[in-house]
């Protein structure tokens, strides 16, 4: 019980919770305001389509659904939330007043990680409510120790994989624009030797931030490929986007100026960074995406470092 009012306490600290209630009739819509508004964010939504486009859109951290509703019921709306990936980590509790045992297995079915019955006894739902955000909490924990490297704390490589596959799948699908761009901090190996390797620790911390800081568009992401190199994603951006966007990176890390007195660059800690740009293109792979994007890194190398060069497939 410690643990869980300590996670508890500690995502309170960040901001209340979401909590999304998927029911047709206000009076139940309103009960569940008045015995859990004080303690978390309540969103409503009063037909299955609408607290569908709600969680998609405000992203819950849990969500209240009403069994029998008009149009789509319960069952159908769990179903689409677990079938789509941006909403299927979202715990579920039905609120139902019904006692048919199928009804029941097709909730479990369907993704239910709890009941409450109708007319709900406020404890119950409130100790319910808080068991589950708990064990999501935990959960989301957990997930970020697997995919956030611990030294830069960016993503990690094992994240990177996953995105990029899902980025490049999307991306054929649609037709859309893809960037990659592995960046690699010049003469690191000696940044290390003269400095030693926990200044070199810090150094990979402080480049990572200054990656990190320079993205703004909301699905482009940076992680740490490994050693002194990072890679990064921009879903969507042209080769002339992606150029300027280089060149932002590689500025943003000259800015941190960091001595290097050992490189052959510059006074300071610089980056070259090789991209390679897809523009609506419906056939590449992962694997020439990388080995093409790591020429262009070479290249940049053997163009003097402190720069990015980028090829277009």
């Amino acid at each position: 019980m410690y643990q869980q009012e300590h996670l508890m306490a500690a995502a309170a600290a960040a901001g209340k919770h979401k909590v999304l209630v998927i029911d047709d009739q206000p009076i139940n819509l309103r009960s569940v305001y008045q015995t859990l508004g004080s303690e978390y964010e309540v969103l409503m939504a009063t037909g299955g389509e609408a607290g569908i486009a709600a969680c998609r859109q405000h992203r819950p951290d849990l969500v209240l659904l009403d069994l029998v509703m008009p149009g789509i019921g319960g069952i159908e709306v769990a179903q689409r939330l677990k079938a789509d990936p941006a909403t299927a980590a979202i715990p579920l509790i039905f609120v139902t007043a019904s006692t048919d045992s199928e009804q029941e297995s097709a909730c479990w079915e369907a993704g239910a990680v709890d009941f409450v019955t109708k007319p709900f006894n406020p404890m119950t739902l409130r100790r319910r409510v808080q068991v589950h955000l708990a064990l999501k909490l935990q959960a989301d924990l957990l997930q970020r120790m697997a995919y956030i490297d611990g030294l830069t704390e960016i993503p990690n490589r094992r994240y990177f994989n996953e995105r990029i596959t899902a980025e490049a799948a999307r991306a054929q699908r649609e037709g859309a624009a893809l960037v990659l761009m592995l960046a690699d901090v010049d003469f690191f190996k000696r940044y290390n030797d003269h400095y030693g390797h926990q200044a070199g620790d810090a150094c990979l911390r402080q480049v990572a931030g200054a990656l990190q800081r320079s993205l703004h568009r909301p699905n482009d992401f940076v992680a740490r490929y490994g050693g002194e190199e990072f890679a990064l994603l921009a879903p969507g951006a042209g080769c002339v986007s992606a150029q300027a966007l280089a060149d932002t990176l590689c500025s943003a890390v000259r800015a941190l100026a960091l001595p290097h007195a050992a490189s052959e660059v510059a006074p300071c800690v610089t980056v070259s960074i090789g991209i390679v740009c897809v523009e609506d293109a419906e056939r590449f792979d992962v694997d020439s995406l990388l080995r093409r994007a790591d020429e262009q890194l070479y290249r940049a190398k053997a163009a003097g470092r402190d720069r990015a060069c980028i090829a277009s497939a």
